[in-house]
């Protein structure tokens, strides 16, 4: 019985070459065998399916004959098909590098596509200890760590200086060799990376003597760091490319720093607010007062009415934590204890009873 090409990558028979191309990476992606819930029978009918649509050719042949290879053969066409009768294919790494992408090195993929491909730099992540004061306003600060850096000797191509530089034989230069490899599907043919220049499409008579050819050393590196205000205690910013350096040339990690905040024995901070506490007396409560007040601001004074109650907390306005990545402030909550007279005099007491309060 023919088989139904379009059907089963499930696109109509007016598709381009780039639907038709879309439709079989998701549909390989998700039958592949190394998957779960994969099935090899079902990967295997995609990529027929594929090397006869994905081929302008191979296509309009079908088009014409449909996929009943003894009647399409005895008429003269299907040429290029032989590859099906005897269980193997050819299959072009740049249709399927992405299908295989993080599912193992099973089909020899593992030089990928791509120039070079050496290995980016590791991230790397680092506890910076700040002030309370620094995260409400944010700082500039100047941070040294121990990273893997550019050779400052080869400039990172791993040459030693002088040396003569040329362009790989093997690869001519691209970086890639082609490799043909039987699998449980036949024969595949892949691009890996040269093994002669190791990806760089370039080779040396002599390694730089102060890294070893890798482009990279260990070193202490010194950074300026700008604190964001309003950034909070376990939250981290990232600095793009300022982690350890990728050897030859490649790519540099990120660094992450993670905020620690030193507390503050004056202020607490809850969001973008700022919380404190302050004392006054019964008097002061019971007649109203102005009171010095101490924010992140500096002391300002805080009117407090007649006939306070102790717990009462006064709101003073954009006076907290600046938001990050926002606007505005939050405010800063003072919550006023009365503090009950001890020790009384006499004369004091009596007055009280007088009142009776």
């Amino acid at each position: 019985m023919s088989k139904d090409y379009y059907n089963i990558l499930g696109v109509s028979k007016t598709a381009n070459q780039d639907e038709i191309k879309k439709a079989f990476r998701q549909k390989a992606h998700q039958h592949h065998p190394d998957k779960q819930g994969g099935d090899e029978a079902k990967f295997k009918e995609i990529n027929e399916a594929y090397q006869v649509l994905g081929d302008q050719k191979k296509r309009t042949q079908y088009d014409q004959f449909g996929s009943d290879f003894s009647h399409g053969q005895a008429g003269g066409g299907f040429s290029g098909f032989e590859g099906f009768s005897n269980g193997g294919f050819n299959v072009d790494f740049e249709d399927l590098g992405d299908v295989f992408g993080g599912l193992g090195d099973i089909f020899g993929f593992g030089g990928g596509q791509g120039r070079g491909r050496a290995k980016r730099g590791r991230d790397i992540e680092m506890v910076l200890t700040i002030d309370f004061m620094d995260a409400v306003f944010g700082a500039e600060k100047e941070i040294g760590l121990q990273k893997t850096v550019k050779c400052d000797k080869c400039g990172g191509n791993g040459a030693e200086p002088g040396s003569k530089i040329e362009t790989c034989k093997t690869c001519g230069g691209s970086g890639k060799v082609r490799r043909v490899q039987r699998t449980i599907f036949g024969q595949m043919q892949t691009q890996v990376v040269c093994s002669d220049c190791n990806g760089e499409g370039k080779t040396f008579d002599r390694e730089c003597s102060k890294c070893g050819g890798q482009g990279i050393v260990r070193d202490l590196a010194r950074l300026k760091v700008k604190i964001p205000a309003g950034i909070n205690e376990g939250e981290s910013i990232r600095l793009s490319g300022q982690g350890e350096a990728g050897a030859k040339g490649a790519g540099a990690g990120d660094l992450y720093l993670r905020m620690r905040v030193s507390q503050d024995k004056r202020f607490e901070r809850e969001g973008n607010d700022i919380k404190s506490g302050k004392e006054i007396n019964f008097v002061q409560a019971s007649l109203g007062d102005k009171i010095e007040i101490e924010t992140v601001d500096g002391i300002i004074t805080l009117k407090i009415p007649e006939g306070t109650q102790s717990g009462t907390v006064f709101k003073l306005r954009d006076r907290g934590v600046v938001k990050l990545n926002g606007r505005g402030r939050g405010d800063h909550l003072v919550k006023v204890i009365v503090k009950t007279p001890t020790g009384l005099s006499r004369k004091q007491r009596k007055a009280l009873e007088e009142l009776g309060l």
